[in-house]
């Protein structure tokens, strides 16, 4: 037995990080171009989080993409995509031998979260960001809206990950 839960333990520590629900966070499976740190990204869809609660037409907007170092402007509307604007400008950094697919948000210069970005679209439409902790996750596209096909491809390898895809949350977007 002790040998069977080593194993299991060794092959999740291979393969990503397990949260405390039993979540295996996967490693990226792509390399991340630098062109993925500028521009605009719409979320299509996340695991909850507090703050993000009652947010819409969530926007990530990167910039300033030089020496593994970036800025990003994060915009939703709150309770609806009329609702008071609600605004984050974390700074980011691109961790090193990583192949730029993880990254560190800093929130207001003291709190740093880890991001994964566990798998792409080859023509960088859209990408699948997580916390290596399995705790969150979010889609993400370069339009307001996704291929049906695209979305159900990225949600069941959300859940054969282990992730709860039954409380995404899919948010409204302008013309989504």
């Amino acid at each position: 037995m002790k040998t069977t839960v080593t194993a299991l333990l060794m092959a999740c520590l291979m393969v990503g990080r397990v949260s405390a629900a039993g979540v295996v966070a996967p490693q990226p499976s792509k390399p991340v171009s630098p062109a993925f740190f500028t521009g605009k990204w719409y979320e299509i869809a996340r695991l909850p989080t507090k703050s993000q609660k009652d947010c819409e037409g969530g926007v990530t907007q990167f910039a300033n993409a030089e020496n593994g170092e970036f800025s990003l402007l994060q915009t939703c509307h709150l309770g609806a995509l009329n609702g008071p604007l609600k605004t984050f400008d974390p700074t980011g950094k691109i961790t090193p031998g990583s192949n730029n697919a993880k990254f560190v948000l800093t929130f207001f210069k003291v709190l740093k979260q880890e991001y994964w970005v566990i798998d792409r679209s080859d023509t960088l439409d859209w990408f699948v960001m997580v916390t290596p902790g399995g705790t969150y996750a979010w889609i993400m596209s370069r339009k307001p809206s996704m291929a049906a096909a695209d979305k159900a491809i990225i949600v069941s390898e959300l859940k054969a990950a282990g992730y709860p895809v039954e409380k995404l949350i899919y948010p409204l977007q302008p013309g989504g």
